[in-house]
């Protein structure tokens, strides 16, 4: 048999105040790349609530998705000690409402700092983004795309599965 393909899933912030948008300086097996707030989705979360943690987690901000800004997929490979490793990532990219800054709270191991840059500063650095999706997140964001949270559905057996159909 097979093994089954499984995209990893991720969320991400796409955060504008001013002109100037929120990134992380990040370490990556490719260097330090600049991203938007993001990560993996939890166990047990919903897509709003893993962009909510991850902003705080590797920000200090709180954040409040107010809309999807949209779904993105994209697949790269990179060379490892073992061979060639294909990765594809599935992700949920949000817009929302940038809360209070923690300054006590330090920020996710791997992240070097936060940055603010304008749409030109983003675009005139593509060649550090971690993936094509920071700019195509952004793009899109300014383009005003925006749905409604409810179009990502998070059934309650996401945080009961025992629970009876």
């Amino acid at each position: 048999m097979t093994q089954r393909w499984k995209p990893s899933v991720t969320v991400a912030a796409v955060i504008e105040q001013q002109g100037r948008f929120l990134l992380v300086e990040e370490h990556t097996p490719e260097g330090l790349r600049l991203n938007n707030p993001a990560g993996h989705l939890d166990s047990a979360e919903s897509p709003t609530q893993g962009c909510s943690r991850e902003v705080l987690e590797e920000t200090a901000y709180a954040f409040t998705p107010t809309y999807l800004v949209g779904l993105y997929l994209s697949r790269f490979q990179r060379q490892r000690a073992d061979g060639l490793e294909d990765v594809t990532y599935l992700r949920f990219a949000y817009a929302g409402t940038l809360g209070a800054f923690d300054a006590q709270r330090s920020l996710d191991t791997g992240i070097e700092r936060t940055v603010w840059l304008t749409a030109d500063e983003l675009r005139a650095n593509q060649n550090r983004h971690r993936s094509p999706l920071v700019l195509q997140c952004m793009e899109d964001y300014l383009r005003g795309q925006r749905y409604p949270l409810e179009l990502v559905y998070a059934d309650a057996s996401l945080w009961n599965p025992a629970a009876p159909l």
